[in-house]
């Protein structure tokens, strides 16, 4: 694809991609020609690309790379933003990402970002429970808000509303502009290892939307990456809470806020048909002015098998080998004899 100084090459790898299952230990082959070549064409006409900065300077893990193809694809321009070297954040970023923080930012980083989304900024936020810190400053911008962060992890009491383990979480998704899509196609994302958090809706009003929320059996271990059971014990917190939630902010600023860092994880990506990152994808699309990702969702080429137990099979061969073909034999001599006698009559 080429317009004016801009190209963008699609290979045969681009069209047709093999991504490893890790369950099956077998390779998943699907077809992505529409979408790499929509995301060419738009990448080629496109003048002004949209810039997301990544904060960098407190341990932040690398992104994932199946949701950095997913921001290229996006045609999203990406760099990196240390809040100790500039007065403020620039002007071009339409957007600032802070992915799994390993340290707390300082008073002045987290006053910088709170005033940023106040004067119409967008702040998208993946950090989840550390193991070894706190993270007070950062989560101070979520109190300003009315939303409490709280200690521990959230563990699932209702087996419905986890998987693999009460720790790996399946939240009900609210109605909203970044969740929908995936309602309307039944998809199910995960969120691991989670931070509850407490919207109080007296003072969060109309400003807090809670995108993701567990169910009311939920409760934080307040012993968090040293907890022993998922039994609740004394002093854990009772839920439910929110683990995804979206903030309207003054001048049309918006946050947006993941209580899991893992839940982009390639493993838990992968359990959950590639909806956790689709589900990041169209949170960073709200922030920079798209409803939803442009990009197109790949189209599988497996074949799906359908498997069923000794007794169903059984049964259906009964029912078409025997059963069936007996019926229409048995219908055709009553139709044929009915004629006939008619005919007979008729003479």
């Amino acid at each position: 694809m080429e317009c004016g100084d801009r190209s963008r090459f699609i290979g045969y790898d681009d069209i047709y991609i093999q991504e490893a299952d890790i369950y099956s230990y077998s390779y998943n082959t699907s077809f992505d020609g529409e979408g790499a070549i929509t995301s060419a064409i738009d990448y080629v006409v496109t003048e002004d690309l949209p810039q997301l900065y990544i904060l960098e300077g407190h341990g932040e893990q690398e992104l994932p790379a199946n949701f950095s193809e997913q921001i290229e694809k996006e045609n999203i321009e990406t760099n990196t933003l240390s809040l100790l070297t500039v007065d403020a954040v620039p002007e071009d970023a339409d957007a600032v990402l802070i992915y799994e923080p390993a340290s707390d930012l300082s008073s002045e980083e987290a006053q910088m970002l709170s005033e940023y989304a106040e004067n119409g900024g967008k702040l998208l936020v993946i950090a989840g429970p550390t193991q070894d810190e706190n993270l007070e400053n950062l989560s101070g911008i979520l109190a300003e808000y009315g939303i409490e962060t709280c200690e521990g992890i959230v563990v699932e009491g209702d087996r419905e509303r986890y998987t693999l383990q009460p720790h790996v979480l399946l939240p009900e998704m609210n109605e909203h502009e970044i969740t929908s899509s995936l309602i309307e196609e039944h998809y199910y994302p995960n969120m691991p290892i989670s931070q509850g958090l407490i919207v109080n809706e007296e003072k969060a009003g109309r400003a807090v939307t809670e995108l993701l929320t567990t169910s009311p059996a939920s409760f934080s271990k307040i012993s968090g990456y040293s907890l022993s059971t998922y039994e609740k014990e004394e002093g854990d917190i009772d839920g439910p809470f929110a683990v995804a939630v979206s903030i309207d902010c003054a001048n049309e600023g918006q946050i947006v806020w993941f209580s899991s860092a893992a839940f982009l994880d390639d493993m838990y990506n992968a359990l959950s048909s590639g909806s956790n990152s689709d589900l990041a994808m169209n949170a960073l699309s709200s922030l920079i002015g798209e409803n939803e990702a442009m990009a197109i969702r790949s189209k599988s080429l497996n074949y799906n098998y359908l498997s069923i137990s000794d007794s169903v099979a059984s049964l259906l061969k009964a029912l078409m080998i025997g059963i069936f073909p007996l019926a229409y034999l048995g219908i055709g001599t009553c139709i044929i004899l009915k004629r006939r006698r008619k005919q007979s009559e008729a003479c």
